[in-house]
């Protein structure tokens, strides 16, 4: 028991140092760790029965308390960071305050409880702003950006990361800027923007040279890790094997069950791509090894996943089906990892002959994917990432099923070939269906599209030159004026009329720098781009920019929104335009679609998009629009 709590210390010990550096808290755990974890542990709650302790000790100990516990005994954590909440509020000791809610932020996603994560790390971040402090105010803006990659929300992360970037730049703090830049590569890469992760992982390697002799060297070890990762993901293994080895060496000095779990996990699928399976099961056993003494689901799924992974490639089904099972009883409620594991387990006990277990966790398959795709994603970047990774899955899936019909005819004597054969042709059918729909709608676009074109010209070209005539006309007459006035709001009205059909700088120079021009007609709208500003087909940029001018306006005219965000991400091969208000909200089950929204959706319907609408009555409204460029 002694020999796990160290492990569990030495890894909460790095945590601590490196995102509360330099504090009391640091400095003094530290000295306990050299003098026992289960000692320091006993000694602090004896310490709280004590006669007489004054109020400023106790929460002396419950800070401490909660810092031991928050990475492997979440809900003592959590008890005892509440505990001094309660007492700093009585005592108004707002700086212990702010280190607890940080402790008790980063103590919630390490349980994957996301949203009460926020909250307590907003509050610490407040608490900080308010006392002038830029140093703890940068580190929680950094911490929330690690809450939100954790939760799979990589649009807020990003923000939060380039906050916490800028205020580094600000700052001097090289450590915090590195940290940001490596973070900052390792979202893009899981985006799959490969050209803008290396961007991003170059100045953060340039940048961390002076951290090579002090205690933050471990931001090296992840900026080797994810040059491993990019180029584990471009094939090209002797490159990615060559930095995982770095890694892993600087992981060794740096110590933390969370650095040699990445470390030997890496390693362990760059040799199972080598087709080295003796080797990648000794490292996918270390990494699993160290995932085991952290309570982390992320971590634990990562690690038995990729030992899962070996026993398959070996052929050793039992243990592939074991490894996957243990992550799946650890909690086969956790969506995102457990639909990974799940998959090993049908493939071995097809493998196995076990049709029967086979189509039991083929259904806990299916309801997971019901339940994944269900879910409700706040970024349209997250949104991107988790759709490329099912794609990628559904892929799996089809072989999957494949070989699934020739092992389930011995198995279960054709029932489940039957299934399968009558789920297909289903899908079929409702494929079929909907490819009709979209082509009609698809047409629909087509004409609007050119009667707006039209009906623009006509606009800009006759009525606007000829009342521009009649006005120079009436110039001569003074009693006229009046009537001046009206022509010059007429042609005004008119203008703006053929910008909103079909704005110029749409045509000459695209979405972004159309979006951009929208924006700025309408007060308090605030937009962003990310990605490549390429031009791609007329009809998908004039559809985006529709939707984009209908949301806006519905806005303003219907929800009383203060403020807007208008939000473009683009790439080689997706768009997503995500606009939030503040404004007032809908209950989705009692208010219908409006013309404007059925209008929104049947575009995005006929460019076989995708469209979210995310709101409650009072918390404000976020729309989100997702297409594929097809050329």
């Amino acid at each position: 028991m002694t020999v796990r709590l160290f492990s569990y210390w030495r890894y909460m010990f790095l945590l601590i140092c490196i995102l509360t550096a330099g504090n009391a808290v640091a400095d003094e755990t530290s000295e306990r760790l050299r003098q026992g974890v289960p000692f320091y542990i006993d000694s602090l709650k004896q310490d709280l029965d004590k006669q007489g302790i004054t109020e400023e000790r106790k929460l002396h100990n419950y800070l401490h308390i909660a810092g031991v516990y928050h990475d492997h005994a979440q809900d003592s954590a959590i008890l005892y960071a509440n505990k001094g909440i309660a007492l700093a509020m009585k005592l108004k000791d707002y700086e212990s305050l702010m280190k607890l809610y940080v402790m008790l932020g980063v103590t919630l996603f390490f349980k994957a409880d996301y949203e009460e994560s926020y909250a307590a790390l907003e509050r610490a971040r407040e608490l900080a702003a308010a006392q002038g402090n830029k140093d703890e105010e940068s580190n929680t803006v950094a911490l929330m950006g690690t809450a939100y990659a954790k939760a799979g929300k990589y649009n807020t992360s990003i923000d939060y990361f380039l906050k916490a970037l800028k205020m580094a730049e600000e700052s001097g703090h090289i450590e915090r800027g590195v940290m940001a830049l490596a973070n900052l590569s390792e979202i893009n890469r899981r985006l799959g923007n490969a050209e803008t992760a290396l961007s991003y992982l170059k100045q953060a390697e340039e940048r961390s040279k002076p951290l090579e002799e002090t205690r933050y060297r471990w931001r090296i070890f992840h900026i080797y890790n994810e040059y491993a990762f990019n180029y584990l993901d471009s094939e090209d293994m002797d490159m990615a094997l060559h930095y995982a080895l770095k890694a892993d060496s600087i992981g060794k000095i740096v110590g933390g069950s969370i650095n040699i779990c990445y470390a030997k996990g890496l390693l362990a699928t760059i040799s199972l791509k080598q087709n080295d399976y003796d080797r990648a099961l000794q490292y996918a056993n270390e990494s699993y090894k160290e995932a085991s003494l952290l309570n982390d689901k992320n971590l634990y799924a990562y690690a038995g996943k990729i030992l899962s992974d070996v026993y398959m490639a070996q052929k050793n089904y039992p243990e592939a089906e074991a490894a996957a099972l243990r992550v799946w009883e650890s909690d086969s409620t956790y969506i995102d990892e457990s639909r990974d594991v799940v998959e090993n387990i049908v493939l071995a006990n097809i493998r196995m002959g076990n049709g029967e277990k086979a189509d039991y966790y083929l259904k806990k398959y299916s309801e997971l994917n019901t339940a994944y795709s269900k879910r409700s994603f706040q970024t349209i970047v997250s949104d991107l990432s988790v759709k490329y990774e099912t794609e990628k899955k559904e892929m799996r899936i089809a072989s999957l099923e494949q070989q699934k019909i020739i092992y389930a005819i011995i198995a279960v004597a054709g029932v489940l070939l039957a299934v399968i054969i009558g789920l297909i042709l289903l899908q079929k059918v409702r494929r079929e269906k909907l490819e009709k729909q979209l082509g009609a709608t698809d047409a629909v676009l087509d004409w609007e599209t050119k009667e707006r074109k039209r009906f623009a010209r006509d606009l800009h070209d006759g009525i606007n030159g000829m009342l521009s005539s009649v006005k120079i006309e009436l110039e001569t007459v003074e009693h006229l004026q009046s009537v001046q006035d009206k022509l010059d709001e007429c042609i005004e009205t008119i203008r703006r009329m053929a910008r909103g059909m079909m704005p110029a700088s749409l045509e000459r120079y695209g979405m972004k720098a159309a979006l951009e021009d929208c924006c700025r007609l309408f007060p308090n709208t605030h937009f962003q781009f990310y990605g490549t500003d390429n031009r791609i087909n007329e009809k998908t940029e004039l559809m985006v920019y529709y939707c984009a001018h209908e949301l806006v306006n519905n806005a303003f005219k219907y929800s009383g929104a203060k403020n807007i965000n208008v939000h473009l991400v683009q790439n080689e091969k997706r768009i997503s335009l995500t606009v939030q208000d503040d404004g007032c909200g809908f209950d989705m089950k009692s208010v219908p679609y409006g013309a404007g929204l059925k209008n929104i959706s049947d575009r995005v319907t006929a460019l076989n998009g995708r469209l979210e609408i995310i709101t409650s009555p009072g918390n404000g409204t976020e729309t989100i629009i997702e297409l594929m460029i097809n050329g």
